[in-house]
Order: C-alpha cells, then structure tokens, then sequence
C-alpha cells in the first residue's frame, strides 16, 4: 500500500485513543500474539460453544428461537443447535443469547462483560454471510473498553456492563476478520458504541437477560458490515467530549475522574484482556460464586452442623458494593429462573439444601446480604451461620474458585465434556473439540460452524 492510500485509510485523528486503538486492531498479526495467550483463546472458546449447545433448547432459548424464526427469512448463518438457518444478525443474536442461557459462560473479571457471548456469534456469522473468511487474529483478539468507565462500578449504577463495553468488542473483531481498514474500523467502532446500553432490571424476572449480550454481538456485526459499506460512524467516539462514549456513559458515576480515557489504548499488544477472562464452575451469576464457596468450606468443615437446617436462625452474607447492587437484593417468591441465578440468597440457600424446594425458601427468608464497605477486596465474600443452640459458623473467600486461581485448560476441557455429555454425541463431541483446540490452523471457521449446525437437546428437559 502507498503512503497516500495508507493516509486516506486513517482514522480521523490517528494520535486520538479512539485512532490508536483502530491502527492497532488494523495493524496487529496473529503472529503479535503470544503463544500462551493463543493457547488459552482456544481454552475459552471450547467453554464458549459448550455454553451455546447447553443453552440452545432451554424454555427461554425456544421461545426466543420461535419468534425470530417466524419473523424473518432462511438465511445464510446457522442457528447452532437448530436445523435452520437465519439472517446473519439474527443468528449473531440468537447463538449469543443462547451462549448466555443458563449462566456458564465465562465472564471478565475486571470490565466486565462476557466475552464469548458477544464476539463468537458475531464472528461466526459474519464468516458464514462472507463465505468462507479466513480465521486469524480475529478468532483470538476482543478488546474490552470496560477499564475505562471504571469496569464493574457501571453495575452500581444499574447498567448491564457487557450490554454497554460489548459492541465495541464486537465491531472490531469483526472489523479485523473481515479486513477493514483502519479508518473504516473506526466508522464500525463509532456505529457500534452508538448501539450501546442494557439496563440492570433485566436482572429480575425477565427472560431478556439472557439476550442483552445478543444485542452487543449483533450491534457490533451490523456496524461492521455498514461500515464495509462505506457507511460513515461517529469519529473519535470515544474521546468525545459531547455526546462521546466515555462521557456519555460516565455521567453519575461519582467516580473522580468520571472515565480514565487512557484505559482505551493501556497495554495494547502487552497487556491481553484474555487473562482477564473467568470460566464458571457453576450455573449461576458470577458474584454468587464466592457465597457458594464459603457455604460449601463451612459444609466441609461441619457437615453435621450444616445439615441441621431446621436450627439455622440467620444467615448473614457480606460483600463489596458491586456485587451487592448486583446479586444482594431480597429474593421473593415468586422468583423467576433468571432470579435465581442472580441471587446471593437464593444460591446460599440451595447450596445448603440442594433440591427441597420449600426447605430453600425457608432458608432465603432467614437470609440477609449485607454491603460492607470494609470488605479489602471487591471479589471478597464472607458467609456467617447464626444457629439455635450451636456455635455460628464464618466463613470467607478471597475470590471465588475460577477466579483465584483461574479454572485450568485441563478443568475447561473437563467442564466442556460433563456439561455436553447429554446434549450431543460423543463422535460429533470429539469433532468440536478438536476444531477449537485448533482453530488458529483452519482455513476459516465456517468449518467449524459446519459441525456445531444440526439439533442439540434439552439438557434440562
């Protein structure tokens, strides 16, 4: 390329975080990525598709399923778990909430969002609309905006986190799979983050948690795509003192400053966000984990005590303010799946009595999450037991297990083999795992697409 057209493919201020962040997203190599880092995408994204196939055919994922497959046409990107193909954005939507559907999938323990869930759909329709786009750096890099509006803080103020840092993650990895130049990936960056935002409520009762990051991941190909189009986003979007991301997004935060602009660009090609990313060991939100933990040590600990339920008086469970805004609200009955999945008192109580429906709500009324603001750190969570007539019993975790330390290559690969035993076979199993641990050597992902299309089962049903 000559110096001039090289000019003509920048960014509008190439020196601006927003610029710099696409000149790198356009100029970094599969080769610029270490082999550790690679090695653990694949990892990740083993975890990714284990959670869409899981997630495909439960009650929430059909109904959703049913209504976009009656509203739009067959198309070109396949539905995974369905025999059907979509429009590109839908399946993008569909496959992300699916990957969302039961409360697996993986999670950022800083931004934080959800990684999987907002860049896989999108990539792997993109590929299948394209026909046949080489896999490479795309497959491997997502860059997370989340630092920048102080990561986790955002649940405080009552934004879903990924449905907010998502489509930006989203955009350029589509961006660099199909190979836009830089200034074109500012265009997608620019119409994606315009795209953006997710409310916190969703939390509650409703099924459409489950599809927030859907909307990131089909926000961010649709971006994409406009901007090969040559349609033109916001430039500088980021940085952009009226109506930009950061400030638009930073407003209430109480945060001093509000954003840290200079997250956007920190550590490009050094620091990679992939170690930042979680696997759950259990189904459920991320921040109920350390509570199950600490009910499971004391478990351990006192299994006599433990399981004298009926002389349990209270149940306190403390924790920083992120995840007491997040998971430390009253759960009442009657509480819909997506609630129970996202209640620290829900969970502390079906850890304790696994099963007995009405046994658990007596212990959910016994329960009290409580924000301490003298919690050290913000993944810390500590458990305390009153009984009648016994000793009462504490217990505390750092950080919960996935998180320190992380769940191992070898523990992600045993996750992926228990939770689809009962959903695919075993042939079709060995095929998709060998694909992911060697997706950096395919000749495009759609091969990969390929065996993930064809019907999947109710892993609950």
């Amino acid at each position: 390329m000559d110096s001039t057209a090289q000019q003509d493919n920048q960014p509008m201020d190439p020196e601006g975080p927003t610029g710099e962040l696409c000149n790198w997203v356009y100029n970094v190599k599969l080769s610029d990525i270490p082999s550790d880092v690679q090695t653990r995408t694949k990892y990740l994204i083993l975890d990714g598709i284990a959670c869409l196939l899981v997630g495909a055919h439960l009650l929430w994922s059909e109904k959703a399923a049913s209504a976009i497959f009656e509203m739009d046409p067959l198309g070109s990107a396949t539905v995974f778990g369905y025999d059907r193909k979509s429009t590109p954005l839908s399946a993008a939507l569909l496959n992300s909430s699916f990957i969302q559907g039961f409360e697996l999938d993986d999670w950022h323990s800083e931004a934080p969002l959800h990684s999987n869930s907002i860049i896989l759909p999108a990539l792997l329709a993109a590929a299948e609309y394209l026909k046949a786009v080489p896999s490479g750096a795309a497959t491997i890099d997502g860059h997370s905006v989340g630092n920048s509006l102080h990561g986790s803080h955002m649940l405080t103020m009552g934004w879903r986190c990924g449905a907010v840092f998502g489509p930006s993650a989203s955009s350029t990895a589509v961006s660099k799979m199909i190979g836009l130049p830089a200034n074109q990936i500012e265009d997608a960056v620019g119409i994606a983050c315009t795209q953006a935002g997710g409310l916190m409520s969703a939390q509650y009762e409703s099924e459409v948690k489950r599809m927030q990051h859907g909307f990131a991941a089909r926000s961010g190909l649709l971006a994409a795509l406009l901007a090969r189009a040559g349609y033109i986003g916001i430039k500088k979007v980021y940085e952009r003192p009226y109506g930009g991301f950061l400030a638009a997004f930073g407003q209430g935060s109480n945060q001093d400053p509000p954003y840290l602009v200079d997250e956007i660009t920190n550590g490009l090609g050094t620091k990679w966000q992939t170690w930042g990313v979680r696997i759950k060991p259990y189904a459920s939100m991320a921040r109920t984990h350390g509570i199950i933990d600490c009910i499971s040590k004391l478990q351990r600990e006192h299994p006599e005590q433990t399981k004298d339920l009926s002389s349990i008086v209270s149940i306190r469970l403390e924790m920083g303010e992120a995840i007491f805004h997040h998971g430390g609200w009253n759960a009442k009955r009657p509480l819909a799946a997506t609630g129970a999945q996202i209640s620290n008192s829900y969970a502390a109580a079906t850890q304790l009595v696994d099963r007995e429906r009405d046994l658990v709500w007596e212990l959910v009324n016994k329960t009290a999450c409580n924000y301490n603001k003298d919690i050290p750190t913000k993944g810390m969570q500590r458990a305390i037991i009153t009984f009648k007539d016994k000793p009462t019993l504490t217990a505390e975790v750092i950080g919960a297990r996935g998180v320190y330390p992380p769940l191992t290559n070898e523990e992600i690969v045993e996750k992926w083999r228990l939770i689809t035993k009962n959903v695919i076979d075993d042939e079709r199993r060995v095929k998709i795992e060998k694909l992911c641990l060697n997706i950096t050597d395919l000749k495009d992902i759609t091969e990969l697409a390929d065996v993930l299309a064809g019907l999947t089962k109710n892993p609950i049903a």
